[in-house]
């Protein structure tokens, strides 16, 4: 068997995976007894863990492919790799332990071996299993005012912001969102959705006949492509968080690019919403129940309000822009970013339920009535959220509008 040479790009299976890693790493010792395994799940990257069965130290290798993994439809650049390494180093600057250490990015083979989280649990499901997180809000939102607020144009020098726009193009990616988050939920002029048929009919009088609806959504795509606000994460959901009880770690930012802050920030709380709808519809027992959706609800309206308050205090300690400084720019400028976050709520919240790329929160509800009801309520205060976007401005206001979708389903 010819060994590779990794001069000249490939899809690599695992026995090529340890190979490159004894040829290209210095990280585990000469004579180490290394094993690997894919243990990728998500919809686009393939996903290696490497390890000394002696020592067990570890790293993962995360390769891209010329297609998503979840469409061969969606054909993408091997380069989209690079933007997230680079994103991954530049967070780890910008907020110390809160992304994974980058070891390596190889351009030729558009793979990235980093730290390995084996200690972590992917988020999604540890709120799946009903886990809790009491550090997780002030972990995130420290994340996110540093990597948005920092990159913005309030900071950094506009020469220096409008050169980091041109290094983080990322057309193909942007793509994605722009036809599964903004165009086709809402449309589905491809028909590409994956409605669940108990709510179709429900969903084509709710979503896909409601003009007014679909007017707002057609604003906030264009003001998807065109705010070249900060450097966003573009994909920051529960399922590209590691996290354990005293640690949050930020991956796959791949869709990373330059557009508007309140897009990770809603993408977190809609999938708080989730996480919620998940355990309001299967946790059987009611204390427990009430107790872990408390847990949650305070965790939503503390992730909004401890980004409206880091991001104040940071904006008086980092600003440089002159007329960023103007008495009471700094509120205004929030604010949009919060009427953004609800915009986007709503955006998520509609596009993992209806769309082509699903949740296993909502998806996992055995009870067919019981999903039909967690659907709607999400979906009806998705709509709130989108329509209202500019009433929001409190986390006690995105979870008021959350619990009036409730209600209308009792």
């Amino acid at each position: 068997m010819v060994q590779p040479n990794f001069e000249q790009y490939f899809l690599m299976k695992e026995a090529d995976v340890l190979e490159y890693v004894k040829e290209k790493l210095t990280f585990f010792s000469a004579d180490a007894d290394l094993k690997c395994k894919e243990i990728g799940d998500g919809n686009l990257n393939y996903v290696f863990r490497v390890w000394d069965s002696t020592t067990n130290q570890s790293v993962i290798v995360k390769q891209a492919g010329d297609t998503a993994r979840i469409s061969d439809e969606f054909k993408l650049s091997t380069d989209r790799n690079k933007i997230e390494s680079e994103v991954l180093v530049l967070a780890g600057k910008l907020a110390p332990n809160l992304a994974p250490q980058v070891y390596r990015y190889d351009e030729t083979m558009s793979c990235c071996v980093m730290e390995d989280l084996s200690d972590h649990v992917i988020m999604r499901q540890a709120l799946i299993n009903h886990q809790k997180f009491p550090l997780f809000a002030d972990h995130i939102t420290t994340y996110m005012v540093n990597a948005l607020l920092l990159t913005s144009d309030v900071v950094l020098g506009h020469k220096e912001k409008k050169q980091m726009v041109k290094n983080y193009i990322n057309p193909e990616l942007c793509e994605i969102s722009e036809d599964l988050v903004y165009t086709e939920p809402f449309n589905n002029y491809n028909n590409r959705n994956e409605v669940f048929t108990p709510n179709l009919e429900w969903v084509t009088k709710e979503i896909y006949q409601d003009m007014e609806l679909r007017l707002e959504v057609a604003k906030l795509k264009f003001e998807f492509m065109t705010n070249a606000q900060a450097l966003i994460h573009g994909d920051l959901h529960t399922g590209s968080i590691f996290i354990k009880e005293d640690s949050t770690k930020v991956i796959d930012p791949e869709f990373a690019f330059y557009g508007p802050m309140g897009y990770d920030v809603g993408n977190i709380v809609a999938n708080l919403i989730f996480a919620w709808a998940n355990a309001n519809a299967t946790i059987m027992e009611e204390a427990t129940r009430i107790d872990y959706t408390q847990w949650l609800e305070e965790t939503i309206v503390q992730v909004i309000d401890l980004f409206r308050d880091k991001f104040l205090a940071s904006w008086q300690a980092n600003v440089t822009e002159i007329l960023a400084k103007e008495e009471g720019f700094d509120q205004w400028y929030l604010d949009t970013v919060i009427g953004d976050t609800a915009a986007v709520t709503g955006l998520e919240l509609t596009r993992r339920i209806i769309g082509l790329a699903q949740v296993k929160d909502i998806t996992s509800i055995v009870d067919e009535e019981v999903r039909v009801k967690a659907e709607r309520i999400c979906l009806t205060a998705a709509k709130s959220y989108i329509k209202q976007r500019v009433q929001f401005k409190t986390g006690v206001d995105f979870l008021t509008n959350l619990k009036e979708a409730e209600k209308q389903f009792k």
